[in-house]
């Protein structure tokens, strides 16, 4: 199945959540609602946003993580695969809306994130 079978599938199963955007990346795809990049897809496949709030659920659901070789070392992200089929909305609704609030939740501590103010010296 191409990379665009498999984005084709997501974008048709992901409105309910809000409307839906993909951008290409490295190769792949990140798949986004309302600016929050909730998946990703690499290799034909779509992996789902976790974080330590969810990952559990995608673990005990057999949901590997999305693992990449970073320099002659595995490299894990904070996407697992979603859950099969992707039509199936009963069964993937929970895992994207995990994914979503996952998503929301990285994007809302990065804006809390300290940042030094216009003009200052950095610390020495």
């Amino acid at each position: 199945m191409s990379a665009d079978t498999i984005l084709e599938r997501a974008l048709d199963a992901l409105p309910p959540l809000g409307p839906t955007a993909a951008r290409a990346m490295f190769g792949g795809f990140g798949i986004y609602i309302d600016d929050a990049m909730l998946g990703l897809i690499a290799d034909d496949v779509l992996y789902l946003k976790v974080d330590d709030a969810c990952r559990g659920m995608f673990e005990g659901a057999g949901l590997a993580p999305f693992v990449y070789d970073g320099k002659g070392r595995p490299v894990t992200m904070s996407f697992h695969r979603a859950p099969e089929p992707l039509e199936d909305w009963d069964t993937l609704e929970p895992f994207a809306r995990a994914a979503l609030d996952a998503s929301r939740a990285a994007a809302a501590a990065r804006g809390r994130r300290r940042t030094r103010p216009a003009g200052a010296e950095p610390a020495r």
